[in-house]
């Protein structure tokens, strides 16, 4: 046998079969069986169907107690946030080595998950600021802050003045060398404020990082922060409008962070058709206009304005009067008798002929390996060139009418493919309805060809949600499957999904979780924030409940060998709106991965794959120069098998994935 081996390493396995035949009885028992073909056990996903009726229909309602449904997913723990953080917005993650630091509208928490059964809180720090996403590099920890109530001093008692020389809108710089005791530094104040952060670091600068800024805010008042002004660029150059701010950060001296450039990615860019409303917000608004709410035109589609936009509105209204202080009864008599204009003063006005496009990205994901980023821009989906920090600039950008909100990305491990998903509502609405298109408040997928992006399909939740609950597309990572694109993926109160985009124009979800909603009375806010994967861990920031880890588990979706071949990725740190390339490290899991992925999608015969699966079993069970011998002769097979198969790309990775071994 092993002689017929070694004189076959130029045939195919099939045709290795053949000479084994013709040497042995013609009856199939007398092949040794290590070598006879086994029959096809994996189907290709797209022929795999979801449970039908969907268990995630009808779910029982509750806070810590709601009904849950669960598939291809394991819980491995679920812990509630202490009581200074109960009814405060959690809100994203960011992970240092068995770390996790999770943000909230009340500060952060860092959670230790050695034991990820029981992860134990370390540090639950009270530094109340809106949206507090956090991001980590080094022994520093950067956090966000935007809005009004957030002040320097990190107090809790907020601030109540229009103008104040204590309130912080920008960035808060820890030290975190001792993890369990951070230290407050520094901060970075900015025009706009931070409602989220992309940290960058520059593969040809050991000296500095940069933190890229996204501020949807209103502009704070040049009293307040000297050099703020808003307009347009044509009228105003120094507007702090239509640009974000990059933030040079010295490793060395962080208390000297600062400003040093404020690129204007969106020049030349108008603004994009819009959706109209949904049968069920038409209904809605008809409803609230009976009612005397206040209604608006944004960008040519009559919304109702709610609390908080109306905040925001009031204090635009008492600067047009003149008031610096609070807000008064006849600021907002002003406010309803000119709300259009103050509006259009925001948004543009739809009686426009050009309006200008986005004046701010929601999220920008950095992904410095291949010097691209994608813009989550508002109005657009943005691809920036990133490999001059501090001067990104804008290599395209597309729009979508299906699209209401342009929210965050994610590349594929590659670079080949993008993600964008739509916060359609804003996220505190319920946008995953019977009624709704499955078009909107989705995630849209693109292939990157010659720097451009190709629109290639959409993905949402296949299940609708009530009337309760807020859902819509929001953050997830990629899972390191080799030879796949794979993402895990928050949707709110619509649970989290996990989904394949091999094929970008045909995405397949795979795995779910989903809770019922909070109240069955009303709608009221939580759900998945935002789910990553971290060192073979699914780690979800769930709004209202506190922190949930799952981890995946074999199905007809995908092997066990595919998911021993992700967790081989050993990562010390990841931030939400950075990527960087997975590397695979040599391994049996990450071959065997490969041959299931060409049984999966009839890409080899099962002679071959047989033949390939019984040499790594025994190159596995031998050692030393019988291990090198075995595998330098399945490489050849398998290099041979190139020109046979129906990917011969895949079949490469295998090859060189056993020259790795």
């Amino acid at each position: 046998m092993i002689n017929i081996i070694k004189k076959s390493a130029l045939l195919t396995s099939a045709a290795l079969l053949v000479v084994l035949l013709s040497q042995c009885a013609s009856s199939r028992s007398e092949i040794p069986a290590s070598m006879q073909a086994e029959e096809r056990q994996l189907q290709p996903i797209e022929r795999i169907g979801l449970p039908s009726p969907d268990p995630r229909v009808g779910l029982r309602a509750g806070l810590f107690d709601a009904e849950e449904a669960i598939l291809n997913l394991r819980m491995i723990s679920t812990t509630p946030p202490p009581d200074d953080f109960i009814g405060s917005f959690n809100t994203d993650l960011a992970f240092k080595d068995n770390y996790v630091i999770q943000g909230n509208y009340n500060g952060f928490m860092i959670w230790d998950i050695s034991n990820p059964e029981a992860p134990e809180l370390v540090v639950d720090f009270l530094c109340p600021a809106s949206q507090s996403d956090v991001s980590v590099y080094g022994n520093l920890l950067f956090v966000s802050g935007e809005g009004l109530e957030g002040r320097l001093d990190c107090g809790v008692q907020g601030v109540d003045t229009r103008v104040s020389d204590v309130r912080l809108r920008g960035i808060r710089i820890f030290d975190i060398s001792d993890i369990r005791n951070p230290e407050y530094i520094s901060n970075v104040q900015t025009c706009r404020g931070s409602h989220t952060h992309s940290v960058l670091v520059d593969p040809n600068d050991d000296e500095n990082i940069y933190i890229y800024i996204s501020g949807s805010a209103p502009v704070r008042p040049d009293e307040e922060l000297p050099g703020c002004s808003t307009g347009l660029p044509d009228d105003n150059p120094e507007t702090a409008m239509f640009r974000i701010e990059v933030i040079k950060v010295p490793l060395a001296n962080p208390e000297n962070s600062h400003i040093v450039s404020s690129p204007r990615i969106f020049e030349g860019l108008e603004a994009p058709p819009v959706h109209g409303l949904a049968p069920d917000d038409i209904a809605a608004l008809e409803e609230a206009r009976a009612a005397g709410a206040l209604i608006a035109s944004v960008r040519g589609i009559d919304r109702v304005i709610s609390a908080g936009f109306e905040r925001r509105l009031l204090t635009l209204a008492a600067e047009r009067r003149g008031n610096t202080g609070e807000p008064t009864a006849a600021d907002r008599e002003y406010l309803v008798e000119n709300l259009q204009s103050i509006v259009d003063s925001m948004f543009g006005s739809a009686d426009a002929e050009v309006r200008p496009g986005p004046n701010q990205c929601h999220d920008i994901t950095l992904y410095p390996e291949i010097g691209l980023a994608g813009g989550a821009c508002e109005g657009m989906g943005l691809l920036l060139d990133i490999r001059d920090p501090e001067n990104p600039f804008r290599l395209d950008a597309v729009a979508d009418s299906n699209f209401a909100y342009w929210h965050s990305a994610t590349f594929n491990n590659d670079g080949t493919s993008i993600v964008f998903t739509d916060e359609w509502g804003g996220g505190t609405q319920a946008k995953c309805r019977a009624n709704d298109p499955m078009e909107w408040g989705a995630n849209a997928i693109f292939t990157i060809e010659n720097g451009k992006m190709v629109f290639q399909s959409y993905f949402k939740i296949p299940v609708e949600q009530t009337v309760n609950e807020n859902c819509v597309a929001h953050n997830g990572s990629l899972i390191p499957v080799p030879g796949r694109d794979i993402m895990v993926q928050g949707w709110y109160q619509g649970g989290i999904t996990v989904f394949d985009f091999t094929d970008p124009a045909n995405p397949i979800e795979m795995a779910y979780h989903d809770r019922g909603p909070i109240s069955d009375e009303r709608l009221e806010v939580g759900g998945s924030w935002s789910v990553y994967w971290y060192n073979g861990l699914l780690i979800n920031s769930e709004i209202a409940r506190g922190l949930d880890i799952f981890e995946l588990v074999a199905s007809e979706f995908i092997t066990q060998n595919e998911i021993d071949a992700a967790n081989t990725v050993d990562v010390s740190k990841f931030n939400a709106q950075g990527q960087f390339r997975f590397v695979w490290p040599p391994s049996f899991a990450k071959a065997r991965a490969f041959a299931d992925q060409l049984e999966r999608n009839r890409e080899l015969d099962m002679a071959s794959l047989t033949v390939i699966r019984s040499q790594l079993n025994a190159a596995e069970n031998a050692s030393g120069s019988a291990r090198r011998s075995a595998l330098s002769a399945l490489e050849t097979t398998v290099t041979n098998m190139v020109p046979l198969s129906g990917n011969p790309t895949k079949v490469r990775m295998l090859a060189d994935a056993i020259a790795e071994l």
